[in-house]
């Protein structure tokens, strides 16, 4: 299953982001694509208070990342994000970082699994959420 329009966030590379040589550090990368899967949470309505108020949170359990071409100094980018399963308690999301050429320069599969943050133990992944993930936006 996934959903049919990626959400698209854009990136402006900064130099705090880059390395000696000009190259985006391979860590920001992961930085990119967290700040892309909260704006998708965002857009449909999720609330991150609201969660926390309700003892819920998203935690990474599982990432395979591929890193194609680096990312430079002042390069205009945007992470393509889709849902490509949803379960019971987790997520798993398909990433992907291209420039304005439309090139991937970095792809990851992120797995994220839903917890109860007071206990830390596996929790559903509220129905609202559920819902909302494959509705047109």
């Amino acid at each position: 299953m996934s959903h049919l329009h990626p959400f698209c966030w854009p990136i402006r590379v900064y130099y705090e982001d880059t390395d000696t040589g000009g190259i985006v550090y391979h860590a920001n990368y992961l930085k990119y694509f967290e700040r892309a899967r909260t704006e998708l949470l965002r857009s449909i309505g999720v609330n991150q208070h609201v969660l926390f108020e309700e003892h819920t949170a998203f935690v990474v359990r599982h990432m395979d990342i591929d890193f194609f071409k680096g990312a430079t100094l002042d390069e205009s980018l945007t992470v393509q994000t889709t849902v490509s399963e949803l379960r019971r308690v987790t997520l798993t999301f398909c990433q992907d970082l291209v420039n304005s050429q439309g090139d991937v320069l970095c792809r990851a599969i992120v797995k994220v699994a839903c917890v109860d943050s007071e206990k830390m133990k596996p929790k559903s992944i509220p129905t609202s959420i559920q819902s909302e993930i494959f509705s047109e936006r």
